[in-house]
Parts: C-alpha cells; sequence; structure tokens
C-alpha cells in the first residue's frame, strides 16, 4: 500500500531533500545538490518564490520507507504572464515503481486542479528560471551545474503516465582546444564591426558586483520572453541567484555588450561546480565538505554557459557568436577544456545555429512534459 504524506514539518522537509541521495547511492553519475541551497530554496521562509506563488510538497511511503517525493506548483508569474491556466510539477524523484509514480502524479495533479490549474507541466523546480526539464538522452556522466539528473526509468514512468513532449531543451558541447582559428578571426572581424557601430563588449566588474546583477535582469527577461515556458524574474528572485553564485563566478567568463553605455546582451558561464560537488556525500559543506569544495573549485576543468542573449533589435549583429567565442578563448587560456553551452529550445533556430556554427555538437537532451488534468 502505498502512502502519500505531504511535508509539513522540519524533518519532513529534510526526508524531501535527502531522497535522491538515497535513491542513487549506487549512481557514479548523481551529483547531490548542496542541502544548504534546497533548503533555502524549499523554505517559504527564505525563498523569495513564495513572494508571489506557492506549492505543496509530497512524499510517497511503503511499509514506512520513502520511495518517492513530488512538488506542485503554483507559479502565479508564469500564470500572469502567459495568461494560461498552467501548474508544475517538480522535485520529482521515484523508484522504478509504476503506481508509486502513478501516486505522485495524481495528488500533485489533484492539489494543481484545486488551484483551479487545467495542465501539468515538468518538471521544474519552480520554473524555467532554475533547474528544469526531465533527462532523456545520455546517462553516461554527470550533469553539469544547475542542470538536472535522473535514472533513464523515468522517462518510462512519466510517458506511461500519459505526458507528452512540449519541447526539448538541449546542451551542446564544445571543445575548447578544438577551436578553428576560421572562427576566432571570424568573431574577430566581428567584434571590430559592433565597435565600429558604437556596440563593445566587456567583463562583468566584481567591484560593483551588485549593481551589475541588476544590470542582468531586464536583459533577462526580455532576451528570454519569447521562450516556451518563460517566468520573468522578479529583483529578489536575481539578486538571490546573484548571491548564490557569487562564490563560484569567474568574471573572465562574464560579459556585458553595450551601446553607448547602455546593456544591450549578457553572458553568464560558471565554472562546472559538479565535478567537485559529486564527492560531497548528501550535499553537506560540514564538517569537511567546505574544504573539498575550496580545493576543488581551483581544478574544475569545465564551464556550463548557463544564460546568454541580447535584446531583440541587436539579436543578427553576431553578438552571440562573439561571446561564444570569448568563451572559448578564455576557457583555452584557462586551461578548461569542455564547455556546455545549455540549455537551448529547440525551436530556437538563431542560437542553435551559432552553436552549430562554431562547432557545437548536441551531446545530451532534456524534456519538458505537459499534460492535461
Amino acid at each position: 500500500m502505498i502512502e502519500i504524506t505531504k511535508v509539513e514539518n522540519k524533518r519532513q522537509l529534510r526526508q524531501f531533500i535527502d531522497f535522491p541521495h538515497d535513491l542513487y547511492a549506487d549512481d557514479p553519475n548523481y551529483v547531490p545538490m548542496l542541502y544548504m541551497e534546497q533548503e533555502a530554496l524549499l523554505n517559504p521562509k527564505k525563498s523569495p518564490f513564495w513572494l508571489h506563488s506557492k506549492a505543496e510538497y509530497f512524499l510517497a511511503k511503503k511499509d514506512g520507507k520513502i520511495i518517492g517525493r513530488i512538488a506542485a506548483i503554483r507559479n502565479n508569474n508564469h500564470i500572469g504572464f502567459t495568461g494560461k491556466q498552467e501548474g508544475f510539477f517538480g522535485f520529482f524523484d521515484v523508484i522504478d515503481d509504476y503506481e508509486a509514480a502513478r501516486a505522485l502524479f495524481d495528488t500533485a495533479a489533484e492539489w494543481l486542479r484545486q488551484e483551479g490549474l487545467g495542465k501539468m507541466i515538468g518538471p521544474a523546480n519552480f520554473s524555467t528560471n532554475e533547474v528544469v526539464g526531465l533527462l532523456v538522452e545520455n546517462f553516461d556522466e554527470p550533469s553539469f551545474i544547475m542542470n538536472p539528473y535522473n535514472a533513464q526509468y523515468f522517462v518510462r514512468l512519466v510517458e506511461q503516465y500519459g505526458f507528452k513532449k512540449q519541447t526539448d531543451l538541449l546542451c551542446y558541447e564544445m571543445q575548447m582546444q578544438n577551436m578553428s582559428q576560421e572562427v576566432v578571426a571570424f568573431a574577430e572581424k566581428l567584434e571590430t564591426r559592433l565597435a565600429e557601430r558604437g556596440i563593445t563588449i566587456r567583463n562583468i566588474n566584481m567591484k560593483d558586483y551588485q549593481r551589475e546583477i541588476e544590470k542582468f535582469l531586464p536583459i533577462y527577461n526580455a532576451s528570454w520572453a519569447e521562450n516556451t515556458g518563460f517566468v520573468p524574474m522578479t529583483d529578489a528572485e536575481v539578486r538571490q541567484i546573484g548571491k548564490d553564485l557569487k562564490a563560484v563566478i569567474d568574471p573572465d567568463f562574464v560579459y556585458f555588450a553595450e551601446k553607448n553605455g547602455e546593456v544591450i546582451g549578457v553572458s553568464l558561464s560558471i565554472p562546472n561546480v559538479n565535478e567537485v560537488q559529486i564527492k560531497l556525500k548528501r550535499g553537506r559543506l560540514f564538517p569537511f565538505g567546505v574544504f573539498k569544495l575550496l580545493l576543488g573549485l581551483k581544478k574544475i576543468k569545465s564551464i556550463r554557459i548557463l544564460a546568454l542573449g541580447t535584446l531583440k533589435e541587436y539579436r543578427r549583429l553576431g553578438i552571440d557568436v562573439c561571446f561564444y567565442v570569448r568563451n572559448i578563448k578564455t576557457g583555452a587560456r584557462k586551461n578548461i577544456h569542455r564547455g556546455e553551452a545549455s540549455w537551448i529550445l529547440e525551436n530556437n533556430d538563431m542560437m542553435n545555429r551559432a552553436l552549430e556554427h562554431i562547432g557545437g555538437k548536441v551531446y545530451r537532451k532534456y524534456r519538458l512534459y505537459e499534460k492535461d488534468i
């Protein structure tokens, strides 16, 4: 008999956060999320998500043992922006048991229906601005930072329940040492032509970090607005992300494109901390994890190009190519061997072409699913 329990106290929240560690205890490709970050995200008293939206967390148990978890999410910003009465499911993990998965999905769907919503989309934790998508291709290596990981059987369980593909999210691999000189020369000529039009590219100023982060928000919200599932970020959310990332940001990999002193494009790449985090038992920094993290940061050999975009009126000038090539040139100089540009919507033809032009190859896919409820 499968029992579904609503998370209502600190102990249950800790169990909710820790369940994936048990589920993937023998999986060498699983990277534990930091407990402190997960608790801050899920705690209504700490996360800016709760200033505008709501969610409920559930655990599945069998014979007293936790066998799954799920969150049902009402993101009011998504509803307000799209005008669609849609909800999300997220933080979904379960053993390879369809009855357990069905019980979790049924519970999330019922909660969303009671909220007056008619469709369930996911997985998303809590929106496309956070960790999003179900891994459907390439289960043979750990995910990059801020990307999810799941067992291959999840795809079967989700589709058996009746979820249909909404869209695929593509991950491009780039080998830093393999950049052709023709591409480098092309990007350098592009930057020269941009400069003639008054458009320059610079690195982030870490001495003015807070103001720089505030410049990121309007570009992000404007340039990603047409993406499937997009939810505008709030000031509080971008400040929180900025705070979370400050310790790992390498300013050599963060760029602003400006015209007449006004920011018109941004590129944010971060060291792939998952190379270190995979060694942290159950995502705990204390007592010894913090030393592993600090020592390991200097040895990271890959980066994730996390966010890159320009205002619509500047999209066809090649700024995106300049950003990508700068990342690759900087990576080669700093002994970074590999980059992942992710994720890119499968129907984002302009960005996909730009990545293919510089030698990027799709090597991993995530998928967003949807189901009428």
